[in-house]
């Protein structure tokens, strides 16, 4: 395992990592359960998905989205053992340690702290599409009398 500041400068070098950032969504999830919740989400999601030395459906066990907690996985390359052996060095093939885990929480609040930091992200516009009113305009109805 690194220190933090290790693991975010390697991190930062990586642009598949760097393109992860919380939608309005998970922002204001994080907003509205607090840090402790989602910290115990993270923890409860490394102990079920993460822990055991053969994962089930190892490499894609973590969603990318739905959860703040999965977006920061893939930010931290915490998602799947692979990463954590790559990344964390954290051995494969065996359960993690209650400190390796803990380390993994820690990685992953770090990065959900820091982008809390950021301004809140925008809801994106919806397409401007087909008029859906039940009293349509006037002039796109076609007048037969």
């Amino acid at each position: 395992m690194f220190s933090i500041d290790q693991v975010f400068k390697r991190l930062s070098a990586s642009p598949f990592r760097q393109r992860f950032h919380l939608g309005v969504k998970e922002y204001r999830y994080c907003q509205d359960k607090g840090p402790e919740t989602v910290s115990r989400h993270a923890a409860d999601f490394l102990a079920k998905r993460l822990a055991p030395a053969e994962p089930e459906h190892d490499g894609k066990q973590t969603p990318m989205r739905g959860h703040p907690v999965f977006i920061a996985q893939h930010a931290t390359a915490t998602c799947c053992r692979g990463c954590l052996e790559k990344w964390h060095s954290i051995p494969a093939h065996t359960d993690m340690t209650v400190a390796q885990q803990e380390y993994a929480v820690t990685v992953i609040m770090h990065w959900l702290h820091q982008e809390m930091q950021r301004p809140a992200p925008v809801a994106k516009a919806q397409k401007a599409g087909k008029k859906t009113s039940a009293n349509p305009d006037k002039a796109q109805q076609l007048n037969l009398l």
